[in-house]
């Protein structure tokens, strides 16, 4: 993470951020060297992040009981210093929200594993909303062989949002409209 405290997230914003983004990269080392997985996750009530990956994954026969990092990533941009019209001397820089979360990963069991699809679902459907038991019995339980559930628990958060805080506000303000209708735009505004 940014080592300037400017930028740092607390820890209630690094969970909301993780909560709303539900997907990020999962980072472990293996015997073959450090392996990176690509998860979608659901916060628990308290405070883990339950996360499932397929079983053939190179990753999987790896996480229980390791310690690993959790990484969410938001929306990023670079910045070209012509954007701050402050003089020759700036830099260009990139401005981005991301969140680390160290945490030791365990195994959890079928039913906390079909909970995690059902939250996942009840998350991000429309009304009607998809469940596990809307399939065939046989191939939901296929379905359900063919991956492996976890929860990493937290036991450090470390978020960064870096939009240029330590600039001028009018600095920003100029930054934010040569950027247009970025998604970072709005955080931008509201940082």
């Amino acid at each position: 993470m940014h080592p300037n405290r400017a930028f740092r997230m607390d820890d209630d914003a690094a969970r909301a951020f993780v909560r709303g983004e539900g997907f990020g990269a999962l980072f472990v080392t293996t015997p073959d060297g450090p392996r990176a997985a690509q998860v979608p996750v659901v916060t628990t009530d308290d405070g883990a992040l339950r996360f499932h990956v397929a079983r053939a994954n190179m990753v999987t026969p790896h996480l229980d009981g390791a310690t690993a990092l959790f990484v969410a990533q938001g929306p990023h941009a670079y910045i070209s210093p012509r954007w701050y019209c402050a003089g020759p001397d700036e830099v260009p820089t990139w401005n981005y929200l991301s969140v680390e979360v160290e945490g030791v990963v365990r195994a959890i069991d079928r039913a906390a594993l079909r909970d995690q699809i059902d939250a996942l679902a009840a998350t991000y459907e429309a009304e009607p909303q998809w469940a596990v038991d809307q399939i065939d019995p046989r191939k939901a339980e296929a379905m359900l062989d063919a991956i492996a559930g976890f929860e990493l628990v937290p036991t450090a958060w470390r978020g960064t949002i870096k939009l240029n805080q330590t600039k001028p506000v009018d600095v920003r303000a100029r930054v934010a409209a040569a950027m247009g209708e970025h998604a970072l735009v709005p955080w931008m505004r509201a940082a």
